[in-house]
């Protein structure tokens, strides 16, 4: 099934009203005509995925220079992302030690009656958070 919008497009000529196929300029190499903007974008996408996978497969010959100097960093520990994970570590122990300390503060005030386990076992892990956090703070 083609609506009617469809067939009417499917029936107009490519060409302009007036001007023969003989004259025509040779039509330029390109997507079909018949498909939607998106199509035609993810067409384009794909020629692109496909083009890049070539030259990957044409630099199998190594790592790229920058590439080399970029894993040895990585061997030494002395790149940003190696911080920003150190970094991220470091705020999750301390919002774990947050935690602790304010469920310790309710057990005492009493507003927790019976603690459960996990509340018993998080607040058993602080002495091990506090030498962690200690050790990453020392280590940056």
């Amino acid at each position: 099934y083609e609506n009617k919008y469809v067939k009417f497009f499917r029936s107009k000529p490519e060409l302009p009203p007036g001007l023969s196929p003989d004259t025509a300029p040779p039509r330029q190499p390109g997507p079909d005509p018949g498909l939607s903007k998106a199509a035609r974008r993810n067409l384009k996408r794909k020629e692109k995925r496909k083009q890049q996978q070539e030259k990957a497969e044409r630099d199998t010959d190594g790592l790229s220079p920058a590439l080399e100097k970029l894993s040895e960093k990585k061997k030494k520990g002395g790149d940003s992302g190696g911080n920003s994970e150190r970094s991220r570590r470091i705020k999750s122990l301390r919002k774990k030690l947050r935690q602790v300390e304010e469920l310790r503060q309710r057990l005492e005030a009493g507003g927790l009656p019976q603690p459960t386990k996990e509340q018993l076992e998080k607040l058993g892990r602080r002495k091990a958070l506090e030498e962690e956090l200690r050790g990453l703070e020392l280590d940056s």
